[in-house]
């Protein structure tokens, strides 16, 4: 099993994809079974937590996004030959 990361810590450092591949892992394993009701609790809790980790990042690209999106629109009615 994973181990658990004091908020603030680790989960910080980890990139979409990696809080991604363990949340899946942690699915699984809840979905197969087989855990006792402390250790799913604490994989439950690491899913959550991945789970945040994983929203951040996608609202930190759609904000990306948005502000490129914007960036471009503002630009669209410019003469580019003004400059």
């Amino acid at each position: 099993m994973t181990t658990k990361t004091e908020p603030g810590t680790a989960d910080e450092t980890l990139g979409y994809e990696q809080a991604r591949d363990e949340l899946i892992d942690v699915v699984r394993r809840l979905e197969t079974g087989g855990t006792s009701l402390e250790e799913s609790l604490a994989l439950w809790e690491r899913g959550e937590e991945l789970a945040k980790v994983c929203r951040r990042w996608l609202d930190g690209a759609r904000a990306r996004l948005d502000a490129a999106l914007a960036e471009e629109g503002e630009g669209e009615g410019e003469d580019p030959d003004e400059e």
